[in-house]
């Protein structure tokens, strides 16, 4: 019988699609509705989030993004993308064949879903999930797991997981 192929699917915070405000409130929107992140009555916290919160909050966070944003991108996303490949290297130097390495965000793109599809397609039946946060807590590993599991639902193939 032959072994089941592992991959690593990274899943690191996310980023807006761009430094403008409409792509930033995008951002926010989906990471504060997150009731591990924002663990407040929904009733209460969409409507604040969605008439206040928002409204004041993107157009300020979008300059802050344009201050730090690369020719390549949002320096999280590019620096979390040179990771996956670097870590599939040496995986692969260690193994002595590829072993496919993906990346998630949490909130934005590369959604969850697509990093699985990814590892699916490399022919990964055995997924090791790596959340690349500086500690564990619900608002994070616990959000990202969650997201893992819901992509996983929508799915017909179901590998072998490790989180």
């Amino acid at each position: 019988m032959a072994a089941v192929k592992a991959g690593v699917l990274l899943v690191n915070l996310g980023t807006p699609a761009a430094p403008t405000a409409r792509a930033v409130r995008r951002y926010l929107a989906e990471f504060l509705a997150d009731p591990r992140v924002v663990e407040l009555p929904r009733a209460l916290w969409l409507p604040l989030l969605h008439a206040v919160i928002l409204p004041l909050r993107a157009p300020r966070v979008a300059r802050l993004y344009r201050a730090i944003w690369t020719p390549e991108g949002p320096p999280l996303r590019v620096l979390s993308e040179r990771l996956a490949a670097r870590l599939g290297e040496r995986l692969a130097a260690a193994a002595g064949e590829a072993v496919p390495v993906a990346l998630a965000m949490r909130y934005g793109a590369p959604p969850v879903e697509a990093g699985l599809a990814a590892l699916e397609r490399a022919g990964a039946g055995r997924i090791v999930v790596l959340p690349l946060y500086p500690q564990a807590a619900a608002s994070t590993t616990g959000s990202a797991a969650d997201a893992v599991c819901a992509a996983l639902r929508r799915r017909r193939a179901f590998p072998h997981l490790a989180l």
